[in-house]
């Protein structure tokens, strides 16, 4: 229980070597299980064991779907797309919504960040164009892509991680037992959030042009991200495949892609730059994660919070859900929702046993509140950092209070929406 804490302090602290710390971390539990240590301390542990917690279909697909990204974003179709979204907009209003909405569509397939970085220039391009400040709709885009990473399988890393943990498919996102799964729970947090915008920029009522629309001469990447989509798909109606067939799929288009490039260009130049836009960090931070979480579960720990939370609400299943929820909105607003997720999907888990309710109340709870809750702040979620580092490179900083202005609102009616769904739906 000590090492977990100090590693959770450690990571809280130094965000910059989370990474680093995850992985030493997982170096202390992989060494406990050694004959040795664990004889001495009474563990039933084995390194086998231990490394056997790694998560190798969510490595791959977070590897795979990244790799994918780039070369459909190096396509400059997304581009092409915000173009055609832009024409058919009458004003600057409906331009920003417009954007938003795309930017949370696309980022229901596609990592939050990297929609930020497709989005984010077009709206650059309106403000220049009418001397107006890009800040309102930076912000407005940076969170819209938070918005719908909960959606799908491969809408974010948190969603990754809860398909993996609680053996849900792609398919699972959509329809789960019958019921509407977690993408119709999203896309009524997103219309009562639009409505929050809509009132946001109702006074920006000035007239565009669209500039000259992108040229995209290479559409084999957009069919690769729809292949992959569309895999994935076909991979969740069959029974009893390996567990690693998702990152199979992610990884195998993306190979499929690289080598397509270079064989047309007979240059390493593509694979190396797909390969440098992975995002190793995360990828070695959940590595050490899985090994870290894994050791906790075996001791007890994760057991033992679910007691205690059981404890505080006195049983009470909606106390519970409540709490799963708020304090993940809470927490995410301060804190890397990636860990967070990865150490909450087992306490939950065991407290649905506890509590002998069915244990997707609380994830839905809890993948609902993490993923939304990083909106708050400027500094709660990739996305918003990436899209105000784009504001500052452009001579705009922007303040705390500025950015929750237009944060607060959306993230509480988004959250409030899902929290009442998830709770009529599943409890």
């Amino acid at each position: 229980m000590g090492l977990f804490v100090l590693t959770y302090v450690l990571l809280l602290a130094f965000p910059k070597v989370r990474a680093h710390i995850a992985l030493v971390s997982a170096g202390i539990f992989v060494l406990l299980a050694t004959p040795r240590f664990s004889a001495y301390f009474g563990l039933d542990w084995s390194i086998p064991a231990m490394l056997g917690n790694i998560d190798w279909n969510v490595i791959l697909m977070i590897a795979g779907t990244m790799g994918t990204v780039y070369l459909f974003i190096e396509s400059r179709m997304p581009a092409l797309l915000a173009d055609l979204l832009i024409e058919k907009t009458p004003n600057v209003k409906w331009a920003i919504i417009s954007l938003a909405l795309f930017a949370s569509i696309v980022s229901a397939f596609i990592d939050n960040v990297a929609t930020v970085l497709m989005v984010a220039p077009v709206a650059i391009d309106i403000s220049k164009k009418l001397k107006m400040s890009p800040v309102p709709s930076i912000i407005a885009i940076s969170i819209s892509s938070n918005l719908q990473g909960a959606a799908t399988l491969v809408g974010d890393t948190t969603s990754i991680l809860l398909g993996a943990y609680a053996n849900l498919d792609f398919m699972d996102f959509f329809v789960y037992r019958g019921k509407p799964g977690l993408f119709w729970v999203v896309q009524a947090g997103a219309v009562v959030s639009t409505l929050v915008l809509l009132y946001v920029f109702r006074r920006e009522k000035q007239r565009i042009s669209t500039k000259k629309r992108t040229r995209v001469t290479d559409y084999f990447p957009t069919f690769l991200l729809v292949g992959t989509i569309a895999l994935l798909i076909l991979a969740s109606f069959v029974p009893e495949k390996p567990a690693i067939t998702n990152g199979l799929i992610c990884m195998g288009l993306f190979i499929v892609g690289l080598l397509r490039d270079y064989s047309k260009t007979g240059s390493f130049d593509i694979i190396k730059d797909a390969f440098r836009e992975i995002d190793y960090f995360t990828i070695a931070l959940l590595t050490g994660l899985f090994v870290v979480i894994g050791g906790i579960k075996e001791a007890g720990v994760v057991d033992a919070i679910g007691q205690f939370l059981a404890n505080i609400s006195g049983g009470n299943v909606f106390v519970v859900y409540t709490l799963i929820v708020w304090s993940a909105v809470l927490l995410s607003a301060f804190i890397d929702n990636i860990p967070y997720v990865a150490t909450m999907l087992p306490v939950t888990a065991g407290l649905a046993q506890i509590l002998n309710v069915d244990p997707t109340l609380l994830y839905f709870g809890l993948l609902t509140g993490a993923t939304l809750g990083g909106n708050l702040t400027p500094i709660g979620a990739s996305a918003n950092i990436t899209g105000l580092g784009i504001l500052r490179r452009e001579g705009h900083e922007v303040r705390a209070w500025d950015f929750m202005k237009i944060s607060i609102p959306f993230t509480l009616s988004a959250v409030t929406t899902g929290y009442l769904l998830v709770w009529l739906l599943w409890s």
